[in-house]
């Protein structure tokens, strides 16, 4: 285990009805408060005046944000910036799911400063003050709600770059499963993918030989994950299932489960981000789409990482002398719960042609360079899009 400084601020409240708090949470750090949302699903769950209400009581006002789209917006996190100067906010609250916190991080870091925010996310500019902020997470995937980073689409290049900053990290999150209960059947599957892939990433790039907390911390997680979605697919009012998922998502990215891994690279998510920003398609199902040919790439170059796994998690791929029938097991059985959630498992299944490969691959190449991730061309791209079909 690798020498590792874990440090995570974030208050967590967990739990039912714990929403109530976000007014004397948020008095604690501004009377004036920008309230970030995305379309319709909060106002039409009731969630939306709920918060305003326990705003209100608290004796604080409320400035509404909406309109946040899967795959946040360059120009609408600027739009946010304007505002926030304009009726002197003090504290941000972001309420949805991962989109709607990181643009919500993204004013509350871009208010601070007289350059464009995008300078954050090209490596040009560092955070060094951000107004206060609270999450409201309603779609366990992302664990915005509880790290320090920020996704964000540029408008005209289509670049879809992640940065993240020990300031970043919210200074209070609200985890209510209940609100998660009308979540269509899709945004949950999506949601518990992201997730998963958050911990697969750094189950299989770490280079330490010898972590069995973390190893086992993660299988856990991950394991924890597909049972917890396969639970609220059947029942989306399951309560329990509604919470480990939730939970699960959190730990998944808020530094624990990287902890002592030394350098681990987030390879898949590098160019997930092409392809969702390219064609616009939901994080999760893209990264769906890119689980196969990514876990086959593994099969090649860290088999023995890889069988590790599929022991942890599918207790036949530890069995037999045979490792490539080991290696395949552990694929299968993971292309089987994607297919079980109803997810894309393929390139083809949103629509996105062969043609297209060097295209999303050539894209890469900007995040590669911010995220000092060089070693990784379009051409080795190019060859996990090829097994992605």
């Amino acid at each position: 285990m690798q020498n590792f400084v874990f440090h995570n601020p974030t208050k967590v409240l967990f739990g039912r009805q714990t929403l109530a708090a976000i007014g004397s949470e948020t008095r604690l750090l501004g009377k004036r408060a920008l309230l970030v949302y995305g379309q319709e699903s909060l106002r039409a769950s009731g969630t939306l005046a709920q918060i305003k209400g326990h705003l209100h009581q608290a004796g604080v006002s409320c400035a509404e944000f909406g309109g946040i789209q899967a795959n946040p917006l360059l120009s609408k996190v600027r739009q946010g910036i304007l505002k926030v100067r304009a009726e002197e906010i003090e504290v941000i609250i972001g309420a949805g799911g991962g989109s709607v916190i990181d643009t919500a991080k993204a004013i509350a870091a871009g208010s601070m400063v007289a350059h464009d925010v995008w300078k954050f996310f090209t490596g040009k500019k560092s955070v060094r003050a951000t107004l206060p902020l609270l999450a409201v997470s309603t779609l366990p995937g992302s664990g915005s709600e509880m790290n320090h980073g920020m996704v964000l689409t540029h408008d005209q290049s289509r670049e879809k770059f992640g940065f993240g900053h020990r300031l970043l990290h919210p200074q209070t999150a609200i985890l209510d499963p209940e609100l998660t209960f009308s979540l269509p059947a899709e945004q949950t599957a999506y949601g518990a993918v992201d997730a998963i892939c958050h911990i697969l990433e750094f189950y299989l790039s770490t280079q330490d030989p010898d972590t069995p907390v973390q190893d086992r911390l993660m299988e856990g997680l991950i394991n924890n994950g597909m049972e917890a979605c396969e639970r609220c697919l059947a029942d989306p009012c399951d309560y329990e299932a509604r919470a480990s998922l939730m939970w699960t998502a959190c730990l998944a990215l808020n530094g624990l489960t990287a902890a002592g891994l030394g350098r681990i690279e987030m390879v898949m998510h590098l160019l997930e981000h092409s392809l969702s920003g390219l064609y616009d398609t939901p994080h999760g199902a893209g990264l769906a789409a890119l689980l196969p040919g990514w876990l086959h790439h593994f099969a090649r170059s860290r088999p023995e990482r890889l069988a590790q796994l599929g022991a942890g998690l599918f207790p036949r791929s530890g069995t037999g002398d045979d490792r490539e029938r080991r290696l395949n097991h552990c694929i299968e059985a993971f292309l089987g719960w994607l297919e079980a959630i109803q997810v894309p498992t393929s390139l083809e299944a949103l629509q996105i042609p062969s043609q297209d490969h060097p295209r999303i691959a050539a894209h890469t190449s900007g995040l590669a360079k911010v995220w000092r991730m060089r070693q990784y061309s379009p051409a080795f791209f190019e060859d996990i899009l090829q097994g992605c079909r």
